[in-house]
């Protein structure tokens, strides 16, 4: 039986080869800005397009077509499997997707550069780069003492394939790591694993805390007032999750009374980030504009995971990073 795929007309441009090199039967129906399906000399209108397969793939990522990608995966009459370049699914679009039984994969795509994101800002928190470039301009011989990453305890919240990503890099620089997630399941670069319940009595003893969970009525509001009663005075908070994990009052007011020392902040809600915000401008807060995935190789990681993903689905094989409907309902 033919499979109807759907996919957007750039990203089937751009893979043409290597979709032509697929020996599975399927019929490519593209979608245009406008959310309409055109397959040959064929057009369908969206809420008439029934489809095995949905890819909503790196062209539409980054918010470039607002909410296009959501209108089409909603508006189709029949999705049964659909593709995301999302790796977190708090959106309610995916809530409404499963409850229709839509199958949903999400993406580990971004897990490198989001890990990559982490190491740097973390060294850069740590590291006394900012009086280093300061003593340079100033041409003062003067030595900089600095902590080490090696020996420190790290805490990563969640351990999907960022958190594994992160552990493995934090892990490299010999920091201790302790993973907070529902399983008890460890890898090689995790060296105690707990869960939420436990954070209070790890928290005291964090250097680095890194958010990197999904948002759901367990998480959303994670890093609160009591939270940060735990947290110490040189520790760094680094969120590249999702914005609803932390209650932005209880984070500035730790900050002020010297209960955390730094905080790294990719992600805010609402987004983007209002020009009033007193972030912004906070002395030992560090903003950037939900662009911790934009590693040059994302992308190309996005188009590997449906180039892999296509051909299985097709051979009704198991699928890379499905994830569990009822994780989501």
């Amino acid at each position: 039986m033919v499979k109807r795929v759907g996919i957007f007309e750039g990203a089937c441009e751009r893979l043409s080869d290597r979709l032509a090199g697929i020996e599975a039967p399927m019929e490519l129906w593209r979608f245009d800005t406008e959310g309409h399906f055109r397959c040959a000399n064929r057009s369908v209108p969206a809420a008439q397009m029934e489809l095995d397969y949905l890819w909503l793939g790196p062209d539409l990522a980054g918010g470039k077509y607002g909410s296009l990608p959501f209108d089409v995966a909603l508006g189709c009459k029949r999705v049964e499997v659909l593709q995301t370049f999302n790796a977190g699914l708090d959106h309610l679009a995916y809530r409404q997707l499963a409850e229709r039984g839509v199958r949903i994969c999400n993406s580990s795509a971004q897990s490198v550069a989001i890990s990559e994101y982490v190491m740097a800002h973390a060294l850069h928190a740590i590291a006394p780069i900012d009086e280093r470039r300061a003593l340079q301009q100033q041409r003062a011989w003067k030595r900089t003492p600095f902590r080490e990453i090696a020996g420190m305890h790290w805490i990563i919240v969640g351990f999907g394939p960022i958190g594994r990503e992160t552990a493995k890099r934090a892990k490299a620089f010999g920091a201790n790591i302790t993973v907070v997630r529902r399983s008890s399941n460890r890898d090689e670069n995790v060296d105690r694993v707990a869960t939420l319940a436990e954070l209070p009595e790890l928290l005291p003893e964090a250097d680095v805390i890194v958010l990197a969970c999904s948002l759901n009525e367990d998480t959303r509001r994670l890093a609160n007032a009591e939270f940060f009663r735990f947290t110490r005075a040189d520790a760094i908070l680094i969120n590249i999750a999702r914005g609803g994990l932390i209650e932005e009052q209880a984070l500035i007011d730790a900050l002020d009374s010297v209960r955390l020392g730094k905080a790294v902040l990719d992600v805010f809600e609402p987004e983007p980030l209002s020009d009033e915000s007193v972030l912004w401008g906070h002395p030992n807060i560090l903003v950037t504009a939900h662009t911790s995935f934009d590693g040059d190789g994302t992308r190309a990681r996005w188009d590997e995971l449906f180039v892999d993903n296509l051909p299985r689905f097709l051979r009704d094989e198991a699928l890379v990073n499905e994830v569990n409907l009822a994780d989501l309902l």
